[in-house]
């Protein structure tokens, strides 16, 4: 079939394999020789790599090279885009560009950059920066604003502000320290007391006791003067006695103590070896401010064999 001429070739029959074949070679099919299919006055579709121009004019057979070479070109000048070529994108109906790949790591071509470690050591610094100021800032309100706190650590003594005497302490200790103690000769005897010093080991002037308070009516007296305050003092006793416990009643101001002034054998001497049995007790009685007596007697029911020594007295409950 040629162009304008209507034969009995249809597209289907142009077969380029069609001079392998029998019915082809019956038509006259031969070998492609120029590039033709095979079949007598077939259209040549084959164009030489490289030959073909887009919105050019088509380079002449004669410029086209071998199989396998580049054919010439014209050459354009430095700098500017060769006029026998034209990107098919650019060409009406020419495929898309494609897509411009990125680097993963956001930027654009040509090799990929690795992530912002400066970036985020700077952002490291300055989220740390932020939190030593907000810590400073904290401490320094805690300081100047804490008033709350402040009150309530006043409230009470810390275990620092325990281990030092306070003044308050030092004027406890210098009231306790002013608060008078009687010898054995100072006291007022009632009874079959006397007074001795045949028993070694009374700490009163000259080594002084009181005796014979083993009889039922025996008893000292002493009127204390300069109480500071109203309250509960201690009552201090120093005695000898050997062998048994034993047991006296306590008078305040007229008022029977509310138990027996206990005189055991605390040094634990044998009977009869008073020298070995001095010791100390004590007793908690409610004081008036100003003057008070107090009294040791051997009542009804009492154990009087002790010898009296000294007392006392100290502010509050204390023992010792």
């Amino acid at each position: 079939m040629t162009p304008g001429n209507n034969g009995a070739s249809t597209p289907e029959d142009d077969d380029p394999f069609g001079y392998l074949y029998a019915d082809g070679q019956a038509n006259g099919a031969q070998p492609p020789s120029g590039g033709g299919y095979g079949y007598p006055n077939s259209v040549n579709r084959v164009r030489p790599v490289g030959t073909r121009q887009y919105g050019q004019q088509q380079v002449p057979a004669a410029q086209t090279a071998p199989y396998g070479q580049v054919p010439p070109q014209q050459q354009g000048a430095y700098g500017r885009p060769n006029p026998h070529y034209a990107a098919p994108e650019t060409l009406p109906g020419g495929a898309p560009a494609a897509p411009q790949q990125t680097s993963r790591s956001g930027g654009g071509g040509g090799r990929g950059r690795g992530p912002n470690t400066k970036g985020l050591l700077i952002g490291a610094i300055a989220v740390v920066a932020a939190v030593v100021v907000g810590i400073a800032v904290a401490m320094t309100g805690g300081d100047t604003d804490g008033g709350d706190d402040d009150t309530q650590a006043d409230a009470g003594p810390t275990q620092s502000a325990s281990a030092s005497p306070s003044p308050s302490a030092s004027s406890s200790a210098e009231e306790q320290a002013d608060l008078p103690t009687i010898d054995a000769k100072a006291l007022r005897l009632g009874g079959t007391a006397s007074l001795a010093s045949d028993v070694k080991g009374a700490q009163s002037d000259g080594g002084i006791y009181v005796a014979n308070l083993n009889q039922t009516g025996s008893s000292v007296t002493w009127t204390v003067d300069s109480i500071p305050k109203s309250g509960v003092y201690t009552l201090f006793t120093r005695y000898s006695t050997a062998g048994e416990a034993q047991s006296m009643t306590l008078t305040i101001n007229g008022k029977e103590f509310g138990s027996k002034l206990n005189m055991d054998n605390f040094a634990g001497a044998k009977d009869g070896d008073f020298s070995k049995g001095w010791t100390q007790t004590y007793a908690y009685p409610s004081l008036n401010k100003g003057t008070n007596t107090i009294s040791v007697s051997c009542q009804d029911g009492d154990k009087c064999n002790v010898l009296l020594d000294q007392l006392w007295l100290k502010e509050g409950q204390v023992t010792g």
